[in-house]
């Protein structure tokens, strides 16, 4: 059984190479467009981020459950898997985590190169309003933390040992049907150490607002009614 000084260390690791590569592939398609290259387009980063969330998912969910995510997280605190204190110790670890990740990039990746993408912080599109937006972002999260649910925290759940392949799956899935519009986030922590680092804070609160909306309300509808027999986890 881990402490929670493991977990948090196990939540801050995560979720730093979630954002690291995540926000990383961003920039390495604005690098590679500017180049002539081509990009690796939104299909390249969308399997980048969904890869390495399975990776980690993998590699972590034994020891703190591998959220890497405050949306997956206010999803435990919500049916009562997380305590208050330590629903907001592991936001604390995946904030600054996030934070730190993004000074990373920015500090190893020349300006001129992820200036132009933002740092990869995530954004609205032309026309898509804030209210689209965080509706966007809760959809898309609400599937990720079901999908998560189901998986991860669902004892009976069939892919309870490769639960991380399912969930970077939808995430991929997510983000080549939100990310043209959204950036699809999914993820308060995604979007919140870029903006950090790059001061880029247009429209943020979107990013907040939809994403734990859309966890709390997947969590309360799989618990309800998938595990309802059954006492948490």
């Amino acid at each position: 059984m881990y402490n929670l000084s493991q977990k948090l260390v196990s939540e801050f690791i995560g979720t730093f190479a979630l954002i690291f590569f995540g926000a990383g592939s961003v920039c390495a398609d604005q690098y590679l467009r500017a180049s002539g290259a081509g990009g690796i387009g939104l299909f390249g980063i969308a399997v980048a981020n969904g890869l390495i969330y399975a990776i980690l998912i993998s590699a972590l969910a034994d020891v703190s459950g591998a959220h890497l995510n405050p949306a997956v997280t206010i999803g435990y605190w919500v049916t009562k898997r997380l305590s208050t204190l330590d629903t907001l110790a592991y936001w604390s670890a995946q904030i600054v985590a996030a934070i730190a990740a993004a000074y990373s990039l920015a500090a190893i990746i020349p300006e001129s190169v992820w200036r132009p993408a933002g740092l990869g912080t995530p954004d609205l599109a032309l026309d898509f309003t804030r209210m689209h937006g965080m509706a966007l972002e809760a959809v898309l999260t609400f599937f990720l933390v079901f999908v998560f649910f189901a998986t991860a925290v669902d004892a009976n759940g069939a892919f309870k040992k490769v639960s991380g392949f399912a969930i970077g799956l939808m995430l991929t899935v997510g983000i080549l049907a939100g990310g043209p519009f959204t950036g699809a986030a999914m993820n308060p922590a995604r979007a919140f150490g870029p903006a950090i680092a790059a001061h880029h804070w247009t429209n943020n609160g979107v990013y907040w607002v939809g994403p734990l909306f859309g966890g709390i309300v997947a969590a309360v509808i799989y618990d309800r009614i998938f595990l309802r027999d059954r006492s948490a986890l």
